[in-house]
């Protein structure tokens, strides 16, 4: 009887490490789909500026080339003018639950907006005075986007000019 009981018990193990094989495979199928996102810089434009800061919507068209359907819940950016850095911004919907993200269906091109606060302690004031006069057209994001399917999540490194 304890023979018995021993080897049901293996088996039990295995098969428990087996199904967490096949869920960890199934859920990496995903992963290719996920990396093909593309972001393109669409738009920054000055929604109110004061003294010592201004706050512009940055506005991201994020495109889904898979054939997947997945959210983005972060996308990490550094907004820079020609080579200069202005700062960093960040999209987030971590706290929002997976079905009230944005979904990306396939083929799909969405605007995702965030909010970005220059300082103008943070750079220099004649770069701060072009940016509240909107005299600086030429934007530079790079950056990280996270992809998440139900099964999986995709880390992407972008780069984008408008």
């Amino acid at each position: 009887m304890g023979l018995q009981s021993k080897l049901t018990v293996y088996a039990a193990i295995v098969g428990v490490l087996g199904l967490m094989g096949v869920i960890v495979y199934y859920a990496s199928l995903d992963n290719v789909s996920l990396e093909q996102v593309e972001v393109k810089l669409a738009d920054v434009a000055l929604i109110k500026a004061t003294e010592n800061e201004a706050k512009f919507v940055v506005t991201f068209l994020v495109k889904n080339p898979s054939e997947k359907t997945y959210v983005v819940p972060i996308i990490a950016y550094q907004l820079y003018d020609d080579d200069v850095l202005l700062g960093s911004g960040k999209y987030s919907t971590e706290d929002v639950a997976l079905p009230g993200r944005a979904q990306l269906l396939p083929g799909a091109e969405v605007p995702l907006k965030n909010i970005f606060i220059l300082n103008k302690s943070e750079i220099n004031s004649e770069i701060y005075q072009s940016m509240i006069n909107n005299e600086i057209t030429n934007f530079i994001a790079e950056g990280m986007i996270i992809t998440q399917s139900t099964w999986s999540v995709a880390e992407t490194e972008f780069r984008t000019e408008k």
